[in-house]
């Protein structure tokens, strides 16, 4: 079986471009929203992104909505306990699609990492 971990040196999900993600204002709060496009570089990626090592500079102190946890998952998105594992794997496969694409070394070294077969 799967099991969703954060896989370092991705970074996919730290490509905050608002123009790829319309559903923004559906799942945060006003003021998590105005936090979140404040952290969208000119680039589209977050300003605590570091581009060279691919990792968040702030990953301890990471705004909530940037956080895999239950708590947060079942406010923004409604999901139940047993189905975030399987959400968060989707969710991921998804960001790293759109940002790195379906056969590139980022898709292949999370699902790997995960479990996921190929």
């Amino acid at each position: 079986m799967a099991t969703w971990l954060c896989v370092k040196q991705c970074g996919a999900c730290c490509h905050l471009d608002p123009s790829e993600r319309p559903e923004l204002e559906d799942y945060l709060a006003p003021e998590d929203l105005k936090l979140y496009l404040s952290l969208v570089g000119e680039d589209g990626w977050c300003i605590h992104f570091d581009p060279e090592a691919r990792e968040c500079k702030i990953y301890d102190q990471r705004p909530r909505f940037c956080r895999v946890q239950l708590d947060v998952f079942q406010e923004l998105y409604g999901i139940e306990a047993e189905e975030l594992n399987d959400f968060a794997i989707d969710c991921c496969q998804q960001q790293i699609e759109g940002v790195y694409g379906d056969a590139s070394p980022e898709m292949e070294h999370f699902n790997q990492a995960v479990g996921c077969e190929l």
